[in-house]
């Protein structure tokens, strides 16, 4: 119903003359118009005294009178006072005391009559009457009936009776609906002004939309408010948001409340924050109770955080289930956890069905496992099409992984986006494959910004080279070995000697056996012979053939020729083929030297 009042009983009242015996101009209209009294100008006793006045006139015979002293006790809730007056009027004709009449009779229970007489005032030309018995057929399920009264009293300019035409098309899903909520905001109604707000919305009208949303919010309705507030904060227009969150709050509507606690946790006011979420949990909000749950997680307050997930739940919020798995699970209550996923999830939470997957997965169960992976991805969850892609790929299943990874990639999954890249780079398509690195490397990923390094450098658009370096020295910060490696050799083919140096001992120092083999190339040019020893050394300890071979070389320069052998059948077993070669060859003169 209609937050201004928009029932059936709607009185018709007529504005009291002013002190004259003459009551016979007079003029109906529904009560929230009525001019009866103005308190600041009739003191009580004056008040008193004109309606003595007109009383003695209606016992008299007045019908004007009888009628305005009969609404008058009905106002009042005097029924008993009221009825003989305004059965009187109405007798005399009056239709505006055949509408109140009415309204008196319903009031009683006595609804058929009621609808009786609103029908005699409804064809005498009451607009009242007309949307009152309006809404008695549309109570009783008689719609074209009820459609039949609505717009006669709409046709006239009845502001309630318009609202209510548009209720009922609108619940029939008629288009004619917006034109007659349109002529209820046009003249103030709150509610008519909101529904004409939503439908423009709908639409897509989003400047109008807002416009019909102030109207309403501005006249007090809270969903208005919230709904203004909502526009606001999407449009990132946070401050005025906040004012309508909070003038809707202040109404009572848990949701505001709820919104108004995000802003201010987003604004650095957590307190404030907890509060209204608070007072939104209490009046059942499951979201502002979730929300409560996970601020006394991160404090570490467990207990209170169970507490809260729980009412969540109650509230028929499923993240309650789903935060009570994550809580469990960060707790090592893995039975529990699973309890509650499994809960969340047959309840159609994509995360929940997830997170329930890779529990089962990393107990063995990898045929439970891929359903809900399954069921989570089609519901649209990105990282369980990643896992999916994850399981195809390591039962070889490469098209249906390339397909999952292509879903999740296209969603924004940075690691799928990487998968994805990967493949079209083993396929040859580097144009494909340099979008798909672009999207992994702004996501984040050091991988995805070596190989869009590599792409750039390979390919024959101008200033590519400069932009790779880039994307390699983005890898390099992220502690990408073969990135700092490659800045490095970048800076080395420019002969900045001091920055080569720099990026090939950060990686050499993380492990990187070609780092460690270029330092110690750098330093043997620069005279630092010993140095450069101790990182091929490392570096061939770890495999590296290269360098194995000029640590052979090294000892032989220096006579150490059983040592100079021992490196030369390392290089030999490490590779690759040239270098294998050359170390053979090396090693044939070195057991010449050593048989001569």
């Amino acid at each position: 119903m209609d937050p201004m009042g928009d029932g059936v009983s709607v009185l018709e009242a007529r504005p009291l003359p002013r002190d004259t015996d003459d009551a016979t101009s007079v003029s109906e209209q529904p009560v929230e118009a009525a001019a009866v009294l103005d308190d600041d100008v009739l003191t009580a006793r004056e008040e008193a005294e004109l309606q003595a006045r007109y009383r003695r006139a209606a016992d008299l015979g007045d019908t004007a009178a009888q009628g305005m002293i009969g609404t008058l006790l009905l106002r009042r809730g005097d029924l008993d006072g009221a009825e003989p007056y305004l059965r009187a009027a109405t007798s005399a004709g009056d239709r505006a005391a055949a509408n109140n009449l009415g309204v008196l009779l319903h009031q009683r229970g006595y609804a058929d009559e009621a609808a009786g007489w609103w029908r005699i005032a409804a064809v005498a030309g009451s607009a009242a009457a007309a949307h009152a018995l309006g809404r008695h057929y549309r109570e009783r399920g008689d719609e074209p009936a009820a459609e039949y009264w609505l717009r006669q009293a709409a046709e006239t300019g009845h502001v309630l009776g318009a609202y209510a035409l548009a209720d009922l098309l609108e619940h029939r899903s008629d288009v004619g609906a917006e034109r007659w909520y349109r002529a209820a905001a046009e003249h103030g109604h709150r509610e008519a002004t909101y529904r004409l707000a939503r439908i423009c919305a709908e639409r897509g009208e989003e400047a109008e939309a807002e416009q019909w949303y102030r109207q309403s919010a501005a006249r007090g309705h809270t969903r208005a408010a919230l709904r203004l507030g909502t526009l606001l904060e999407q449009r990132g227009e946070t401050r005025e948001a906040t004012r309508w969150y909070l003038t809707a709050a202040k109404d009572g509507d848990p949701r505001a409340a709820c919104a108004l606690g995000f802003l201010l946790r987003d604004a650095g006011d957590v307190e404030g924050a907890a509060d209204w979420w608070r007072r939104a949990a209490q009046e059942g909000d499951g979201q502002a109770a979730n929300a409560l749950g996970a601020l006394h997680a991160q404090e570490g307050e467990t207990q209170t955080a169970e507490r809260w997930y729980r009412a969540a739940l109650e509230a028929g919020d499923d993240n309650g289930a789903y935060n009570l798995g994550l809580l469990c699970a960060a707790r090592g209550r893995v039975p529990q956890a699973e309890q509650w996923y499994r809960r969340a999830a047959y309840a159609g939470h994509r995360e929940a069905a997830n997170a329930l997957a890779v529990l089962l997965l990393q107990g063995g169960d990898a045929a439970g496992a891929e359903p809900w992976f399954s069921k989570a991805a089609e519901a649209g969850s990105v990282d369980a099409a990643f896992n999916l892609g994850i399981i195809c790929a390591g039962r070889e299943d490469h098209t249906a992984a390339h397909r999952w990874y292509e879903r999740a990639a296209a969603a924004g999954h940075t690691e799928a986006a990487l998968q994805v890249a990967m493949a079209l780079q083993r396929e040859g398509d580097l144009t494909g494959a340099e979008k798909h690195l672009r999207c992994a490397a702004g996501g984040g990923s050091a991988e995805a910004a070596f190989r869009l390094g590599a792409v750039l450098e390979q390919g024959p658009a101008e200033g590519g080279a400069e932009e790779s370096e880039e994307w390699y020295e983005r890898a390099a910060r992220l502690g990408h070995r073969r990135a700092q490696v490659r800045l490095g050799m970048c800076a080395a083919r420019r002969g900045d000697s001091e920055t080569a140096a720099r990026w090939y001992r950060l990686a050499a120092e993380a492990g990187s056996r070609n780092g460690a083999f270029n330092l110690g190339l750098l330093l043997a040019r620069e005279g630092s012979e010993a140095e450069a020893a101790l990182w091929w050394t490392i570096a061939a300890q770890g495999g590296h053939g290269r360098a194995a071979l000029r640590l052979a070389l090294l000892a032989a320069r220096r006579g150490e020729l059983d040592e100079a052998g021992k490196w030369c059948d390392q290089a030999v077993e490490c590779g690759p083929a040239e270098v294998a070669e050359r170390a053979a060859r090396l090693a044939d003169v070195l057991r010449q030297e050593l048989s001569a």
